[in-house]
């Protein structure tokens, strides 16, 4: 006696299977970069300043600016790409993101330009940005 089973699957199934084996490319070719990443950034405020982390993987600190404007915060970076390519070698698949990014916010009160700081280390920038201490208001007197 032979059992004839059939199997019944669903055809999204069987696309689906290998999808997540390998990276799929949608456009661009084998060489093509991958997109721009995000800068990641942790803001936290404290009575007397801001501290900012921005994650940058991979970027070297002379590559990277900040620009204080009044409360306005911009950091920018750019990773150049090497071009080294040995004889008899070709590059199969690139990954690694090369470019500029860059990211602006607004912080609730100035800042002090003189007093900030900066640090950078295992690719995380360290920014304590102190606030600008308020202007008081004064009365005149009359004479």
């Amino acid at each position: 006696m032979s059992n004839n089973l059939t199997r019944r699957t669903d055809p999204l199934d069987d696309f689906f299977r290998g999808f997540f084996v390998r990276p799929v490319d949608f456009g661009g070719g084998p060489l093509a970069s991958a997109e721009a990443p995000q800068m990641r950034v942790d803001v936290k405020e404290t009575s007397e300043g801001y501290e900012v982390h921005a994650e940058l993987p991979g970027m070297k600190k002379e590559d990277i600016h900040v620009h204080i404007d009044g409360p306005v915060v911009s950091i920018s970076a750019e990773r150049k790409q090497e071009k080294e390519v040995k004889d008899g070698e070709k590059v199969l698949r690139t990954e690694r993101y090369f470019g500029k990014v860059s990211r602006s916010f607004q912080l609730g009160q100035e800042i002090d330009e003189a007093k900030a700081a900066a640090k950078f280390k295992d690719g995380v920038l360290e920014l304590s940005l102190p606030k600008k201490a308020e202007a008081q208001a004064k009365r005149l007197t009359i004479d």
